[in-house]
């Protein structure tokens, strides 16, 4: 709940920000330099304010802010915990097995001093990551069971749900990437409604008209695609992230748990 609020508080601050710079600058300034240029008897100028002053341009560049701060969070939660990796969690808790009071247990590791362990030493806001509760999980598991097929099957299991959840995740990251050029083209179909309801005007001789027109429909189609592609490769770069925190959370389980029960 509390990173849905601060999700939508995000997208509200996206919006006044972008539209306090369009109403404040952007627009202004187009509006000038087209004034301008109508007085001058050219066509508009491929300035940049003027190519980004419409409404689909701005949503566009709204939900692009919005977009790098899902992603920006995402990153963030996964480089926090990465150093996690190259420290022993796991250490040599032993028991001893000669010992009558372990009741003959089989395993040579203190499993359940290694959970307590973990409980107290890992940071708080560490103890969701991946690693954690993939070790925290099965050693669970192999403690309830004894068994180190279970104790590997619930390490398999818990990298599983990590991928499910990671997409699940992503999906409003992935609309935003949908949703962008599907903005931009209905700012396409709107300019080429202006320019066909112009026509008339355009064969009398003044064509001013349906080629501003027509600037709306190429330029948010232009905008929409760019942003689309900048967010589609920060996402791509996110997924290979993703990608190597399951990989280096089986190798840790690998080398740092499973090689240690008998």
């Amino acid at each position: 709940m509390q990173d849905t609020l601060k999700n939508f508080a995000a997208l509200v601050v996206s919006l006044i920000v972008v539209h306090m710079i369009y109403i404040g600058y952007i627009r202004p300034e187009a509006a000038q330099l087209m004034e301008y240029a109508l007085a001058q008897g050219q066509s508009s100028p491929r300035d940049i304010v003027v190519i980004i002053k419409d409404y689909e341009q701005e949503i566009c560049f709204i939900l692009m802010f919005w977009g790098c701060f899902l992603i920006a969070g995402a990153y963030r939660e996964i480089l926090k915990t990465k150093y996690l990796y190259s420290v022993d969690l796991i250490k040599d808790v032993r028991i001893d097995t000669d010992n009558p009071e372990t009741n003959g247990a089989r395993h040579d590791l203190d499993v359940n001093g290694i959970i307590d362990r973990l409980d107290k030493e890992i940071p708080q806001d560490c103890m969701k990551s991946p690693l954690v509760h993939t070790l925290r999980s099965s050693l669970w598991r192999y403690s309830s069971t004894d068994n180190v097929q279970n104790l590997s099957d619930a390490i398999e299991s818990n990298l599983e749900a990590l991928a499910v959840k990671q997409d699940s995740e992503n999906t409003m990251i992935r609309y935003l990437i949908w949703a962008i050029p599907s903005i931009g083209f209905i700012g396409t179909v709107r300019g080429i409604g202006q320019a066909l309801s112009q026509a008339d005007e355009a064969l009398a001789g003044d064509i001013s008209g349906m080629t501003d027109s027509l600037g709306v429909a190429f330029n948010s189609t232009l905008v929409a695609l760019l942003i689309s592609i900048f967010l589609m490769f920060l996402f791509h770069q996110l997924q290979r992230l993703q990608d190597s925190q399951i990989v280096d959370t089986q190798d840790y389980c690998d080398k740092y748990l499973l090689r240690r029960i008998r």
